[in-house]
């Protein structure tokens, strides 16, 4: 383990967005995650868990200022199998692990639950966090258990399902711990036997184009990755951060009334008298699908992703943001929120 000073976070977020960390060391045990640790707060001796942030594949963040203190970049790995029952093999992989190889790992082992999240871009570590969803599955769905490292008490605690309190993309780590814990693995509870699911979004016509004949594990992946390749950017080649706002949920009276004036917005049943918005849709409502200033823009292919095509600050696309959460909130009565971690 080294510890460096004023490190580039270029490389380290997929907004690709330029901006410096006073401090930054990558682990891979939880030995040097510790040494990283009484390090820092030995140079820092007002220093507290505050002054960290944790990195895993930086596909969830936007950067808007430097960071002035210590960044730790999560590189632990390791995939196994570490119990099973007649039902269920229970997998655990390190946090460090890149989520989508997670995921590809699983399908060819055929273990069943995870098919539908491929390609979702970040860290294994970052999806619990956010409980992390797409096409009708959330990480609470197959979600067992992970590892902790409590930055306060020095301690590796153990969180259940119900001690996260997962949420619409989120979890008690983006609010009461918030900065409080380093997630070190998480064990996922993955069917042997698959529970097909295709009703959400385009993958049934996916499969139908592609031809598929048999449904499994694996042309569901592959319907999703598809799909996600055809209306998503490269962060490699774009820079973003995938869907920078929450689909808003309402209530089903303010829905009825928006539909009698807007009669093709997109609405899903979201629990007792709530109706989940389409973000997309209210952002192409409001003429943002394609915009661009300067360097910051929102996507030609899905309003719901921002962009960053070569040069904008962080500032630029908060500011791009602002913009289109006012134009939604004053065309629709609807309050965006931001998904992406504003920093």
């Amino acid at each position: 383990m080294q510890l460096q000073q004023n490190v580039s976070l270029y490389p380290y977020n997929t907004f690709h967005i330029h901006a410096t960390a006073k401090y930054f060391a990558a682990f891979t045990t939880l030995d040097e995650l510790q040494e990283a640790l009484d390090f820092f707060y030995k140079q820092q001796s007002t220093s507290t868990p505050q002054d960290l942030l944790v990195l895993g594949g930086g596909s969830n963040i936007l950067f808007t200022k430097d960071i002035d203190g210590l960044v730790l970049k999560n590189e632990m790995h390791g995939i196994e199998v570490v119990d099973e029952s007649e039902e269920f093999y229970y997998v655990q992989s390190a946090a460090g692990e890149n989520w989508h190889q997670l995921v590809m790992y699983c399908v060819a082992h055929n273990y069943a639950g995870m098919e539908n999240l491929s390609l979702i871009p970040g860290s294994v570590g970052a999806s619990p966090m956010q409980n992390i969803g797409a096409y009708g599955v959330e990480i609470k769905d197959i979600f067992h258990q992970l590892q902790a490292y409590d930055l306060l008490e020095k301690t590796i605690v153990n969180f259940d399902s119900g001690e996260c309190h997962f949420g619409y993309r989120e979890s008690v780590f983006k609010h009461q711990y918030k900065g409080r814990f380093v997630i070190l693995n998480v064990t996922f509870k993955l069917r042997k036997t698959p529970v097909f699911n295709i009703a959400y979004g385009a993958i049934k016509e996916e499969l139908e184009k592609t031809g598929v004949q048999e449904l499994s594990i694996r042309a569901i992946s592959q319907a999703v990755i598809n799909i996600r390749k055809s209306k998503l950017p490269d962060p490699a080649v774009i820079g973003n951060a995938g869907s920078f706002f929450k689909n808003p949920v309402i209530d089903n009276a303010h829905f009825y009334r928006l539909k009698e004036t807007f009669p093709t917005i997109a609405g899903y049943a979201a629990g007792r008298q709530q109706t989940k918005v389409a973000a997309g849709w209210l952002i192409e409502q409001c003429g943002w699908k394609g915009y661009r200033n300067g360097d910051a823009g929102c996507y030609n292919k899905q309003a719901l992703v921002l962009v960053n095509y070569g040069n904008a600050t962080g500032g630029d696309i908060y500011n791009l943001s602002t913009a289109i959460i006012r134009s939604v909130q004053d065309k629709f009565g609807i309050t965006l929120e931001r998904e992406v971690n504003i920093l």
